[in-house]
């Protein structure tokens, strides 16, 4: 802690085909703000392969499987260690892990932020009231975070 403002660890959860993740943390970066972001692997195919060391396998089920698990080792471990949790749903793809991430952080009494486009208010809105705020903008993200650690 320094003076009045507070050491942070942010994971980033969530839809990985878009810029987001960079444009929080350079905006955090431009407010010399004390904040360290973590995040699941988010090179989609490194991601899928992460079981795959384990041995092949014949079915796409055991292989994703084997894949989820080595990657919950990642993704749980940085989850509880995070001190905030921001949580990523894009408009083009599902993300079923980002909604896991939520779920498992509501479970832990993780303070998170949801992210996402009003299109999404009623799919999410389970999600969006577990959730400490919900943000349209990485630009309100970045703002939550000023407010919390200063």
């Amino acid at each position: 802690m320094k003076g009045n403002k507070v050491s942070f660890i942010v994971y980033l959860s969530g839809e990985i085909h878009t810029d987001w993740r960079d444009e929080i943390k350079t905006g955090i970066k431009n407010l010399g703000l004390d904040i360290i972001f973590t995040s699941a692997v988010t090179d989609h195919e490194a991601s899928d392969a992460a079981g795959d060391l384990l041995g092949a396998e014949s079915k796409q089920f055991w292989r994703d499987h084997k894949s989820a698990k080595v990657n919950a080792i990642r993704t749980r471990t940085l989850l509880e260690q995070s001190d905030l949790v921001v949580v990523r749903f894009g408009d083009k793809y599902k993300q079923w892990n980002a909604a896991f991430d939520a779920g498992y952080c509501a479970a832990l009494g993780k303070p998170h932020i949801t992210l996402h486009d009003e299109s999404n208010i009623h799919a999410l809105k389970e999600v969006d009231a577990s959730a400490m705020a919900w943000a349209t903008t990485t630009e309100q993200v970045v703002e939550i975070l000023k407010y919390v650690v200063s």
